[in-house]
């Protein structure tokens, strides 16, 4: 199997392309261990994942506690005895005010989760790769790490800046074999989306940003994730790779 017996952690693994990455590396033979805030969702995951036959377990966080995302990578550890991948995954999207509008507090609660929780996250489980030889890192970062959207200044701006630290660590950290790279999702169909109250005036505004003429599906975006952490993708240190309907190439 591709991932057999490669241990890998994935946050945010309770729904949408979390859940979609951690049951997809645990049919390629991984052992996976699911991190959410969410417990219900994780539990749920996990259960998916031993319906099928897989190897995994479940670990509630906070991800904007060090202690708790300290913890997370030893319990990894603990349980499965090493660390060889991480999807770097967990993320909110914010209020959609403009930036003048933004209150201090919601603007403190995004960057938290979708900057502050990404680095903590590279930094605990770098320090276990370095002490193993070597690992392998994907952040979600978004297609609005090369683009913007108004009402979205905090939203893109934590994007913008998880690219840039995907960039950064992946060069300070090359030579010690950890590969760090980051996916750039456009509109994803998930269940969140899917439940949106105002989804069908929605839709066709997020849809028409994707030359393709759609909106993308969990999936893809798993497809990505797993080459990204493959052998495959051997020479790729610090790339930002798109999925996104050619959303950011017009």
């Amino acid at each position: 199997m591709r991932f057999q017996d490669k241990v890998v952690l994935v946050t945010g693994a309770g729904s949408g392309i979390g859940a979609g990455v951690a049951q997809a590396f645990a049919r390629a033979g991984a052992r996976v261990m699911l991190a959410d805030i969410n417990a219900e969702q994780g539990q749920q995951c996990l259960a998916a994942i031993e319906a099928e036959g897989g190897q995994a377990a479940f670990f509630q966080v906070d991800v904007t506690s060090a202690a708790q995302m300290r913890e997370l990578v030893s319990a990894t550890v603990s349980r499965f005895g090493r660390l060889d991948i991480v999807h770097n995954n967990a993320g909110i999207s914010g209020s959609n005010d403009f930036t003048a509008d933004i209150e201090e507090a919601e603007f403190d609660r995004v960057v938290a989760v979708n900057l502050k929780a990404v680095w903590m996250c590279m930094k605990y489980a770098m320090e276990q790769m370095l002490k193993q030889g070597g690992g392998v890192i994907v952040n979600t970062a978004s297609a609005l790490a090369l683009t913007v959207l108004p009402g979205s200044a905090t939203y893109n701006a934590t994007k913008h800046a998880v690219a840039g630290l995907t960039k950064t660590a992946a060069v300070e950290y090359a030579s010690r074999n950890i590969r760090i790279n980051a996916i750039c999702p456009g509109v994803i169909r998930t269940a969140m989306l899917n439940n949106h109250p105002n989804l069908a005036e929605l839709e066709p505004k997020l849809v028409a940003l994707h030359p393709i003429g759609r909106l993308g599906e969990v999936e893809e975006v798993v497809k990505a994730v797993l080459w990204l952490a493959s052998e495959e993708a051997s020479f790729m240190h610090g790339s930002l790779v798109t999925v996104d309907g050619g959303w950011t190439a017009h």
